[in-house]
């Protein structure tokens, strides 16, 4: 997940990857970058102690971030994006309960 995301999210434990949404754990075929993701996450998830752990991993997305975003970017948003966009306070308002 997007760090930053899940930080605003308040997600209990978090794995860093800077990919694009919805390749979470790398791309497709890549079996040696999902598997470090998997036991990274699995490491966090056995280990954490705190509310809000969070590991980074320095793993690089082999396309430029532009291009990468671009190739996933669905021709329309989903209902969540759509909601997201017309109503952002919805979103920070989650953060505050």
């Amino acid at each position: 997940m997007m760090p930053t995301l899940a930080l605003r999210q308040l997600a209990p434990r978090i794995v860093g990857v800077e990919f694009p949404f919805g390749h979470s754990f790398g791309m497709p075929g890549d079996r040696r970058t999902q598997r470090r993701v998997l036991e990274a996450a699995l490491t966090v998830l056995a280990g954490a102690r705190d509310f809000g752990t969070r590991i980074d991993l320095d793993i690089e997305w082999p396309q430029p971030r532009g291009q990468a975003y671009r190739t996933w970017q669905p021709q329309e948003p989903s209902p969540m994006v759509t909601l997201m966009l017309k109503e952002p306070q919805r979103l920070e308002g989650r953060q505050r309960e």
